[in-house]
């Protein structure tokens, strides 16, 4: 159990380090930028409380937004796919695949973690970039940053867990 505490807190402030020095420098063709640290909300265990989920979700939103300087945007979409986190998988994962206690993310098909990575990823920056413009006149920038930042962070994403992923 501490094991797991341990690997869980070095994720997480590994990931808020990263997204800080590394990938918010990074800004492809003016408005792309991946957000890595959501990472964190996919990799969370299942089994533990969603209570401690939607905190440290809050906690690393609120980290991030103090670095980025961006007024709690990052806080609000990543509460609200960490609320959402358990749901999605349910629709993606047939119910006799879903087995709630012996679950591990990383042993899912590569198309259904594909699917769960981009489904969370595609509602984290839809809110981001909602709350980031607030304006229903910007819609297509909108979507056009949306789509094509998440398409940049679900790549990184995966290549990042499958790099450092043990295979077991």
């Amino acid at each position: 159990m501490n094991k797991l505490i341990f690997k869980n807190t070095i994720r997480f402030f590994l990931l808020v380090f990263l997204q800080i020095v590394v990938f918010n420098q990074i800004n492809l063709f003016g408005y792309i930028n991946p957000f890595i640290y959501i990472i964190f909300i996919f990799l969370f265990p299942i089994r533990k409380n969603i209570s401690w989920l939607l905190i440290l979700g809050f906690a690393l939103g609120l980290f991030i937004d103090i670095f980025s300087d961006s007024g709690g945007i990052n806080t609000a979409a990543t509460v609200f796919i960490a609320f959402i986190r358990l749901p999605i998988l349910k629709a993606i994962m047939r119910k006799s695949d879903f087995d709630y206690l012996l679950f591990n993310i990383l042993s899912l098909s590569t198309g259904k973690f594909f699917a769960y990575i981009s489904v969370l990823t595609l509602i984290h920056h839809f809110i981001i970039f909602s709350l980031e413009y607030f304006n229903v006149n910007a819609i297509v920038d909108i979507l056009v940053n949306t789509i094509f930042t998440s398409i940049l962070t679900v790549v990184v994403s995966l290549f990042g867990i499958l790099l450092f992923s043990k295979n077991k």
